[in-house]
């Protein structure tokens, strides 16, 4: 069935191959990323769409030695296939498996991790740069696509590559997709030249004739100069931005056409200087309801490789919410009652649930595209102006916009309401996905709120607290990845006192103090205890910042061994936090802290990565046992 591509164990074994085999060893190629994805869920739609592509760039570029960063990295699984983890991809996102993203110490064909987006262009002009002070024949690629273009630092790196006069190719994998349709103005604009006349009734001649160049000698580069300059003036009119950039504009062209991609490429390995080749593909190729629907089927879970029917999780139908559509109801809830709240999302809608506010109210909610830092000051001044912005962001891609955070919201004393999802272990999108700093981070910033609800009441009950008009100053709420507690969560709202926390049961033994959902562990932890006579009192302290201290004055002259617990990191966290209350006010208990450890945390399922953390219940009944010497 893959008679070629078993054929091929690396990109070596692929450049034996002749130029027609490439047509049936990206069809091969496709089917069995279709075989592994189906029954091990990931990233779907985005490496079928560049399969072509991949066959092509590892046909023509003799790569490890030339580097080809990808961008976004869930486009890369046809690269892994190619560069020697076939045979281990049914691996791919399990727990002490191959990372479903590149990963430089996986393998030295992984020349960038990239599991955030838009990081290409600066990391290969490096790349490039360094090739050229060490004097080496190095080609360097960035493919960048799905939505990555939409972010500014994509265009910080053109703007600089074009003044290094790099020997660098950008492809601009264009399919108008990033998780959810692409936005903004860009889209439009490369729109524009991809169905342009003019351009398209030029575009073959053109191409022919740099076909060309590469036999004409030391005169060549002369000649493509020409070229350019009279492409400029006439058939690329459109394409003045990347020229004005000082990179070379080719383009568009079929991305799923792998003989003409190898010519093509062929051609630009012989032109010096910034260039960008617009290449012009569909998500989910191949597959047709991976084509029809891109946006469920860019991670859609099991499904049946033959129908596309998607397989239904094991939960029953009255199971639990998960966090991000109670987000997503409540502040459609919310903003119904209040005009002045608006929805604010780094191209996420879908990811985070604001497409249900979305449906609704369409001019009161925002995709901003891949754009973290312009997320955070547009929602500030958004509040200039007397709105209330609920910023909905993945705590992890949250770290992009650090400083407009600290700046252009706290500095100011804005009412901006973070919400943010994905907080703590998300689980098999691993290390650079994994949101356990923001509790850290946002704590050592006058002016914001931190808080974190146990539950999906809580969050709807923070949502309400946050967006009232005497709490005008920022407020961050952060939740996990997957379902809550409740089936009817849907309660009226309750206002909570900022800076409380809530008593969840009494006990003489010992204290414990957490934060966010893995109050829930400590409950089921507690329970298991006082079968054995071991009686626990748990406080859910719902704020980092500000801590509720009569809680915590009681609990420290009460105790003298307690327990913290948190999904974020230790270092500077949660207990971090309660560390330096007691210091503070010279008590002298004994604390335990469990959280997350100070190193990255791979990738696997949330209970397999919360036990390896060991904050799961069984290791707080250890943690408890251990600290009573029981």
């Amino acid at each position: 069935m893959y008679n070629l591509l078993y054929s091929v164990s690396s990109p070596e074994d692929l450049r034996k191959l002749k130029p027609e085999d490439l047509i049936g060893l990206s069809s091969e190629l496709r089917d069995f990323i279709i075989d592994i994805v189906s029954s091990n869920p990931g990233h779907f739609g985005s490496s079928l769409g560049v399969v072509e592509l991949t066959v092509a760039l590892h046909y023509v570029y003799n790569t490890p030695y030339d580097k080809i960063v990808w961008d976004v990295g869930h486009q890369a699984y046809g690269h892994k296939i190619l560069t020697g983890r076939r045979d281990i991809f049914h691996t791919n996102r399990k727990y002490n498996g191959i990372s479903g993203f590149p990963k430089m110490s996986e393998s030295e064909y992984d020349a960038f991790g990239v599991g955030h987006s838009s990081t290409s262009i600066s990391s290969a002009l490096g790349m490039a740069m360094a090739a050229k002070q060490k004097e080496e024949d190095r080609k360097i690629v960035a493919v960048i696509g799905d939505g990555a273009m939409t972010a500014g630092m994509a265009f910080e790196g053109l703007n600089n590559a074009g003044i290094e006069k790099s020997d660098l190719l950008v492809i601009l994998n264009d399919n108008n997709m990033a998780i959810d349709p692409n936005v903004g103005a860009l889209k439009e604009y490369l729109l524009d030249i991809t169905t342009s006349k003019t351009y398209n009734r030029f575009k073959n001649d053109v191409w022919n004739i740099l076909g060309k160049i590469s036999k004409l000698g030391p005169n060549a580069q002369e000649l493509a100069s020409k070229l350019e300059s009279g492409i400029k003036s006439t058939i690329l009119r459109h394409s003045n931005l990347f020229e004005a950039m000082n990179f070379r504009y080719f383009g568009p062209i079929d991305g799923h056409d792998v003989l003409h991609l190898t010519r093509v490429l062929n051609d630009m390995k012989r032109i010096p200087g910034p260039k960008l080749l617009h290449c012009l593909t569909r998500k989910g190729k191949g597959f047709k309801q991976a084509e029809l629907n891109q946006t469920r089927f860019h991670s859609p879970g099991k499904f049946n490789k033959e129908t596309g029917e998607l397989v239904p999780t094991e939960s029953a139908e009255d199971s639990p919410a998960k966090y991000q559509d109670v987000f997503g109801h409540t502040v459609l809830e919310l903003a119904r009652k209040n005009r002045k709240i608006v929805g604010i999302t780094p191209a996420m809608p879908t990811g985070c649930s604001l497409n249900i506010m979305m449906k609704e109210m369409p001019d009161r909610t925002f995709d901003v595209g891949i754009a973290e830092q312009h997320a955070v000051t547009f929602s500030a001044g958004l509040a200039t102006q007397g709105q209330i912005p609920f910023c909905n962001i993945y705590s992890s891609f949250l770290q992009r916009a650090y400083d407009q955070i600290i700046h252009d919201v706290a500095l100011q004393n804005l009412h901006v309401v973070f919400c943010l999802d994905r907080g703590g272990l998300v689980g098999s999108d691993g290390a650079t996905h994994h949101g356990f700093f923001d509790l850290a981070y946002l704590r050592t910033v006058p002016n914001i709120v931190v808080s974190a609800p146990m539950n999906e009441i809580e969050l709807r009950n923070l949502m309400y607290t946050a967006q009232l008009d005497k709490n005008d100053f920022p407020f961050s709420i952060r939740y996990p990845r997957g379902d809550g507690l409740f089936t009817k969560w849907d309660e009226p709202f309750s206002e909570i006192e900022i800076g409380t926390a809530r008593p969840i049961r009494e006990g003489d033994n010992i204290a414990i103090l957490s934060i966010g959902h893995p109050g829930n562990f400590v409950v089921e932890a507690a329970t298991e205890l006082e079968k054995e006579n071991i009686n626990v009192a748990h406080y859910d302290m719902r704020f980092v910042q500000p801590l509720d201290e009569a809680i915590l004055h009681s609990v420290f002259k009460k105790y003298n061994k307690i327990i913290t617990v948190e999904d974020g990191i230790l270092k500077g966290g949660f207990g971090s936090a309660v560390l330096e209350f007691m210091c503070d006010n010279r008590y002298d208990s004994e604390v335990k802290r469990l959280g997350i450890p100070d190193f990255f945390i791979e990738h696997g399922t949330q209970p397999e990565l919360i036990a390896e953390c060991g904050f799961d219940s069984k290791s707080i009944i250890k943690a408890v046992k251990e600290l009573l010497k029981f």
